[in-house]
């Protein structure tokens, strides 16, 4: 790449673009003095003039093009993936006469450039070498007078989103930029014949999905992912082997495994009509290849587990599989212990599939292991591309940092990766500015490999936009974290400092119960002590002066100035250090506002609360959490329309959440059914309202066209929507299926189908803990009265009826079928007969559920039964015969509940049984010794405390009625 860039800057055009003294295009008057030392500005001018002045604009517009290419390409080379470069580009870059006229230096440039990087009050790291590189891509590709193909598109894309990785954290106003890009090129390259396009569809997949990832859109990067796989007919599957995975195991048993095997190229190429060389841009016939230049793999050398798992031999397990449906026939025959070599971008995918679990799943033991196998799959099939391999092995280690027997191999693997990474991105020669001097090591924690052990430039940036590779400085950086989180503080500090990352220094302090420590390192960022004002002095850690003495604010500020006021913030609760850091960024730096929302939040200001999280969405409206918060803050200002917008734009964001459509059903019954959301006279927000942008498809499909805009249920329809498609994500929430049950039953009419299957799956949460508890007695009594209602009574199996206009002869019954029961009404009796049956203990009014259902059904044994339960429960209520005031209500439900006991007696007792023991037997033959057992019970227990009450009285006359029959 250093030699492309070498023969790059010979160019005139080129020459003319970067060395002011270069005159012999007419640019004598465009310096990096008129442009008062803004090299991006000066860059654009003499752009913009050799793009409109000269006449050969079409082939200078394609030079300009390999410039930025070739200098973003060196720029990762020198930052991500190695190896060093030959020389220091600031050379060719930066001559010597830009300077002419000017007190600017290479060093001060390069600082002010990395200064200018920062968007939206984002910095990036304050040291990054060969910034020059990256800038000068980034001012060719953005420029406007550029032409605006398909190629040129593609590296601004990868530029931008570079830019996007070097900031501290996620830029809204770039994220547009880059999502309007990724639309066009999408665009193009999916409607383009595969063979003619500079990307193929299967990597421009791979690489929306890494922006995806990046970005927190996790569902559609793995959207991205599968289709990258169907493009390219890469079968895989995450199964079940018989296997070994520790030295003293005796038995095997079923190991995770991922079996994946590529398609050969030219196979896929005959099938699909495309061309060998599409696999990448630069990519030639011979790049699928196993590479013998790998990076060093730390073995685990473990006293009790296996290397890699000792799967059975192939002939042996095969037969215990051959019911695994899922797998490709081509995944069957494959020995999970040696399988064949993957293609690079086969094997990106592998990656991107573990991250993708990992960023939609708990993170806890389960979801490492389900992640493990890919990452394994990669790395045992061997190396056919160096930058992929490292790939692997970073995502191995992180996934082991959890495990006590593999830790030690994490952070070793790491360390390796880390020294590996920094060796070969260091320059060839070390100048003793800071950059250097914090970004060299002297020493790596493996012998450094030859020259002959390495991979070239070309091969490691291959596959560098698919993958999700990180800068040198951020692979250091997570290392430290790792030692912070197995408490090796000092280490971690050590490499922190190394770097000058003085925000996290400071987190490591105060996560450390040193707060003084944090406030003072943070101070000593942003104030000049008023004791000494020397940098130098400033810079050391002076224990002599206490905090308090840093309060002259510094002249210019670093330029992560907002980011540090917000750390500070956190640590002395100011919500002056966050009112500073939204006024220095320009009001652009969200996550000042968002802190001082929490802050006021906590302290019960939800005035204040909701302007900040408002402020903070209206610079980066794609915040998913702080939508959710907004909403609930306006649920507590009983702001409904307002709570609707927040939470209509949360599931925009993201539909997955359960929560937010939870409490977007809970605004929506909340608001009134005049109010629409989004009114402007409805609420004091001045967000732009979206709700109207979620589409909440009432129960049939109806988009709610044909309801009236007057609907006094349209909300409700609405919440019923949000409420079943919460559910459906969150199947464990019994407070979701409450809120969906009480709901549905507001509904007119009733979507009882619903209603059944949210008050069953209450059962199947709840039962086991709440029994009767959980069941909605209102609702199931509903319920029957609409089966008994709506649905006519059906002869049984045994009931005595005409056939054909004739009586059975010699007095005999006749069989009929009795129709088979489905739909409403089947799902009714199982729900009152199997699920709420057994779970009745003391509930009189759901023993008469079942009574009313068992009579509907024409089961006379079975009512009668539920009548006498009902009876029984009533009875056992404690107190009911003490004649107080207090227990009026229970003597009553007594009083009524032998009455009704009465009735099914005398209504039931001498009619057929209809099945079990004793079919074709009275019910009750002794119905009446029954009753008068049950009333003169009844009448002795209450004799003391009732006797003259209405209901003594009704049951005495019943008695006598029964005694004189």
């Amino acid at each position: 790449m250093a030699a492309d860039l070498s023969q790059n800057l010979k160019d005139v055009h080129v020459r003319s673009l970067l060395d002011q003294a270069y005159d012999e295009l007419g640019l004598e008057a465009l310096t990096l003095q008129s442009c008062d030392g803004d090299w991006p500005q000066f860059l654009a001018q003499r752009l913009q003039h050799l793009l409109e002045k000269q006449p050969q604009a079409a082939s200078i517009d394609h030079e300009f093009l390999s410039l930025a290419t070739v200098a973003f390409n060196c720029f990762l080379q020198a930052n991500v993936t190695g190896p060093p470069l030959s020389y220091d580009p600031a050379d060719g870059i930066l001559p010597s006469s830009l300077f002419e006229g000017t007190n600017t230096t290479v060093e001060r440039l390069q600082r002010r450039l990395i200064s200018g990087l920062s968007i939206d009050g984002e910095a990036v790291y304050r040291l990054i070498p060969h910034v020059e590189l990256f800038c000068l891509a980034k001012c060719i590709l953005n420029h406007p007078s550029m032409t605006q193909d398909l190629p040129l598109r593609l590296a601004r894309l990868r530029a931008n989103f570079w830019h996007q990785r070097l900031l501290t954290d996620i830029s809204s106003s770039l994220q547009d930029t880059i999502y309007d890009d990724l639309q066009l090129i999408g665009d193009s390259v999916l409607s383009s014949p595969p063979f003619n396009s500079i990307i193929t569809p299967a990597q421009f997949f791979l690489e929306r999905a890494t922006i995806h990832n990046y970005h927190g859109f996790d569902q559609r990067a793995r959207a991205d992912i599968e289709q990258a796989a169907r493009e390219r007919s890469f079968h895989f599957a995450l199964t079940g082997r018989l296997g070994k995975r520790t030295k003293y195991q005796e038995k095997e048993l079923s190991q995770l495994v991922v079996l994946a095997t590529s398609v050969d190229e030219d196979d896929e190429a005959a099938r699909s009509g495309k061309s060998t060389n599409a696999d990448t841009i630069e990519t030639g016939p011979s790049s699928y290849r196993r590479t013998e230049a790998i990076p060093r793999k730390l073995n685990l050398n473990d006293d009790t587990l296996l290397e890699s798992i000792a799967f059975t031999q192939a002939a042996a397990s095969v037969p215990d599989f051959q019911q695994d449906d899922h797998l490709h026939p081509s995944l069957e025959t494959l020995d999970p212990g040696n399988q064949p070599l993957l293609q690079p971008l086969d094997a990106i995918i592998l990656l991107a599939t573990a991250s993708s679990i990992t960023n939609t799943s708990p993170t806890d033991g389960l979801t490492r292991e389900e992640t493990l196998p890919y990452a394994e799959r990669v790395i045992s099939g061997g190396s056919s591309n160096w930058q992929v391999y490292t790939q692997a092995l970073i995502v191995r280690s992180r996934i082991e940092g959890y495990r006590s027997r593999t830790i030690e191999r994490s952070v070793l693997q790491l360390q390796a990766v880390v020294d590996q990474v920094v060796a070969e991105t260091s320059s060839y020669k070390a100048s003793k500015d800071d950059a250097a001097s914090a970004m060299t090591t002297s020493t790596t924690f493996l012998p450094q490999p030859k020259s002959t052990e390495s991979a070239s430039a070309s091969e490691r940036l291959r596959y560098i936009h698919q993958l999700a590779s990180s800068p040198r400085w951020k692979l250091e950086a997570e290392l430290a974290d790792r030692w912070v989180s197995l408490g090796g503080l000092r280490t971690a500090l050590e490499i922190y400092e190394r770097l000058q990352m003085w925000a996290e220094v400071a987190l490591c302090w105060a996560a450390n119960d040193r707060e003084d420590k944090a406030r003072k390192i943070i101070r000593r960022q942003l104030y000049n002590s008023v004791i000494t004002t020397s940098t130098n002095k400033l810079l050391e850690d002076d224990e002599d002066n206490d905090v308090g003495d840093y309060r002259m604010e510094r002249d210019p500020l670093p330029a992560d100035a907002p980011r540090l006021f917000c750390i500070l913030g956190d640590l002395e609760k100011s919500t002056a250090a966050y009112e500073r850091a939204w006024e220095i960024s320009n009001q652009r730096y969200a996550r000042a506002q968002r802190s001082l929302g929490k802050f006021y939040s906590a302290n019960k200001e939800l005035d204040k609360a909701g302007t900040a999280y408002a402020r903070s969405l209206k610079v980066n409206p794609q915040n998913h959490a702080i939508w959710f918060a907004l909403g609930c803050i306006r649920l507590q200002q009983e702001d409904w329309a307002g709570a609707v917008d927040a939470f209509g734009r949360a599931v925009q964001i993201e539909d997955t959440d359960a929560e937010s459509w939870s409490n977007l059903a809970v605004a929506l019954l909340k608001l009134p059914p005049h109010i629409l959301p989004g009114d402007p006279d409805t609420s004091d927000s001045k967000l732009n309202r979206t709700y109207s942008n979620v589409e909440l498809m009432p129960e049939g499909g109806s988009n709610g066209s044909n309801v009236p805009a007057t609907d006094p249920q349209k909300h409700v329809r609405e919440a019923f929507v949000a409420l079943k498609r919460a559910a459906a994500l969150k199947r464990d929430s019994f407070r979701i299926w409450q809120n969906l049950l009480s709901v549905s039953i507001k509904l007119s009419p009733p979507p009882y189908t619903e209603i059944m299957i949210a008050q069953n799956r209450l059962i199947e949460l709840l039962g086991n803990n709440e029994g009767e508890r959980c069941v909605d007695v209102e609702i199931v009594e509903a319920l029957v009265a609409h089966l008994v209602a709506a649905y006519p009574r059906a002869p049984t199996d045994t009931e005595t009826t005409e056939v054909n206009g004739r009586q059975p002869e010699d007095g005999g019954t006749l069989q009929v079928s009795a129709p088979k029961r489905v739909g409403f009404e089947r799902m009714v009796i199982d729900l009152v007969q199997k699920r709420i049956t057994p779970l009745i203990t003391s509930s009189r009014r759901l023993w008469l559920v079942t009574a009313k259902l068992s009579l509907y059904l024409q089961h006379p044994s079975a009512t009668l039964s539920a009548y006498e339960k009902a009876w029984r429960v009533t009875l056992n209520q404690p107190g009911w015969e003490s004649g107080t005031r207090e227990a009026k209500d229970a003597w009553r439900e007594v009083a009524d509940s032998t009455t009704d006991l009465l009735d099914g007696y005398e209504s039931l007792g001498e009619r057929i049984r209809e099945a079990g023991m004793g079919a074709g037997e009275l019910v009750a033959k002794d119905w009446r010794f029954k009753s008068r057992s049950a009333v003169r019970s009844v009448l002795a227990r209450a004799k003391e405390g009732w006797e003259g009450e209405d209901g003594y009285e009704t049951l005495g006359e019943r008695l006598q009625e029964l005694k004189s029959a």
